[in-house]
Formats: structure tokens, C-alpha cells, sequence
């Protein structure tokens, strides 16, 4: 009798190996950014930015794997489900111009293209029961279950700073091309990826973020340009953001 339950010496982890290969090669063919995300100019380290930026080499064994590209790729499942969640709740949520199917994605573009930014959504109506303003931003994220309850219990702003500085940017340069947007708080959605809970929260426009993170965007892509570097973000290099660091061999084997 055959033995359904069994993976026959082998066939799972051959068929995930496959699946991997692909995943990586797919990634790996995908154009380069020639320019600076909002999204990632909350990071701790504006050297590692430059590097970004630059489209340095990541160390050997740094460069995302299958199994992280497979959580990118479920973490835009989950936010397709919250913009179908909440349409339904009564949320007049847009998340491409004219709300079409393969619109252009609302984002926004600075410093000749070199600093871009693409949201999440656009809220332009609620139901009366949820006590907003519209027009209002809407950033979307899937965290795991320990992540989740720490944004939950602290707040995006001090649990993700990272976020906080998406959302400030966006708030700040959609503003011409959606009025009011900056004078609304954001709605900030974080779904728990292990229970499906989900956590609302409106953050409010900061104003000297936003500035102070444009102004940052500027230095990097000025410095970077220029061939000069940044300081690190420690003098260790054991410290636990260069330990984790995609460009950490390469940037503590330089001599400053």
C-alpha cells in the first residue's frame, strides 16, 4: 500500500530547493532602483543607505534567499486582503489612480527621481461611525506575532521607526497632488501574519520628521555622488546593527 503521508526520501525539501532557485533568479533579474526609497530612509545607518544607493555588492550570503523573498511575497497577499477587508467595511480606499485594476500606483518623485516614493492607498471616505479625515494615507504591513503586539503595545512611531518615516515622507510630497492629505493623520494597518488580528492606528503628520528626512535623502545622495563616506552608525563593528548589516564586511574592511 503506498504511504501518502511520507515525502518519499527527499521530494520535499528537492521541490523547495527548486522553488528557491526560481524565487532568486527571478529577483536577481529585476531592474535595479536609481533612486532612494522613502521607504527605507528610516534605517539607522546612512552608510549602509549609500551603499543601497550605490548598488554595492552585499557580503556572501547576504543577499535575500528564498525563503525571505517567499514572506515579501506573502506580506503583499496580506495587504490585498486588507484593501479587499476594508473596502468592504465601508472604506472608500483607492491604491492606484482611478482605482483600475493595472493603474498607475500613486508615488511621488524628488531631487531629479533620485528620491521616489510609492503608497500604499489613499482613503478619501470612511464610514461616519470611524471618526476621521479624508483624504488620509494608508500604510499597510504584515508583521509577525512578536512584532505585532510590540507595534500594538508602543505605537508605530517608537516600535517602527522606519514606518514613521515612510509615512512622514509620503504625508509630505503627496500633499500637491492630494490636498489635505498632510493635515490628516495617516491610518496605519498592521496585520499579525500568525492570527490574522489586525491593529488600526492614525498617526498624525510630523511635520520636522519628514524635513529632517528629506533633508537626510539629500546628504546621502549628495555624499554618495560625491564618492565620500558617511560615518557609520557605530565604532563597533559588533554592534547588533552592523552585525546584521548586508554590507557590514564591506564597509568595516574599508579604513574609515
Amino acid at each position: 500500500m503506498l504511504d501518502f503521508n511520507h515525502d518519499g526520501g527527499g521530494v520535499a525539501p528537492t521541490i523547495n530547493h527548486l522553488i528557491d532557485m526560481a524565487l532568486e533568479e527571478d529577483n536577481h533579474q529585476q531592474t535595479p532602483r536609481t533612486y532612494l526609497g522613502a521607504s527605507r530612509l528610516g534605517v539607522a545607518c546612512e552608510r549602509a543607505l549609500q551603499f543601497e544607493y550605490a548598488h554595492a555588492p552585499k557580503d556572501p550570503g547576504r543577499d535575500f534567499d528564498g525563503q525571505l523573498l517567499r514572506i515579501f511575497a506573502a506580506g503583499h497577499l496580506f495587504e490585498d486582503m486588507a484593501i479587499k477587508w476594508l473596502r468592504m467595511a465601508g472604506f472608500e480606499l483607492f491604491t492606484t489612480k482611478g482605482n483600475r485594476p493595472n493603474g498607475e500606483q500613486f508615488g511621488f518623485e524628488a531631487a531629479g527621481g533620485r528620491i521616489q516614493g510609492h503608497v500604499d492607498g489613499i482613503i478619501m471616505s470612511g464610514p461616519p461611525s470611524v471618526l476621521m479625515k479624508y483624504p488620509c494615507l494608508w500604510e499597510c504591513k504584515s508583521l509577525n506575532d512578536k512584532s505585532w503586539k510590540d507595534t500594538v503595545k508602543k505605537g508605530v512611531v517608537l516600535s517602527k521607526p522606519v514606518y514613521a518615516t515612510q509615512m512622514a515622507i509620503y504625508q509630505a510630497y503627496m500633499e500637491s497632488q492630494v490636498t489635505g492629505i498632510s493635515a490628516n493623520p495617516a491610518l496605519f494597518t498592521a496585520i499579525n501574519k500568525d492570527t490574522a488580528e489586525l491593529h488600526h492606528e492614525l498617526v498624525p503628520f510630523d511635520a520636522s520628521l519628514a524635513q529632517k528626512m528629506s533633508d537626510r535623502a539629500v546628504r546621502i545622495i549628495k555624499a554618495t555622488e560625491a564618492h565620500e563616506l558617511l560615518p557609520r552608525i557605530s565604532r563597533e563593528s559588533t554592534h547588533f546593527q552592523c552585525r546584521m548589516c548586508a554590507y557590514s564586511d564591506r564597509c568595516w574592511s574599508l579604513s574609515a
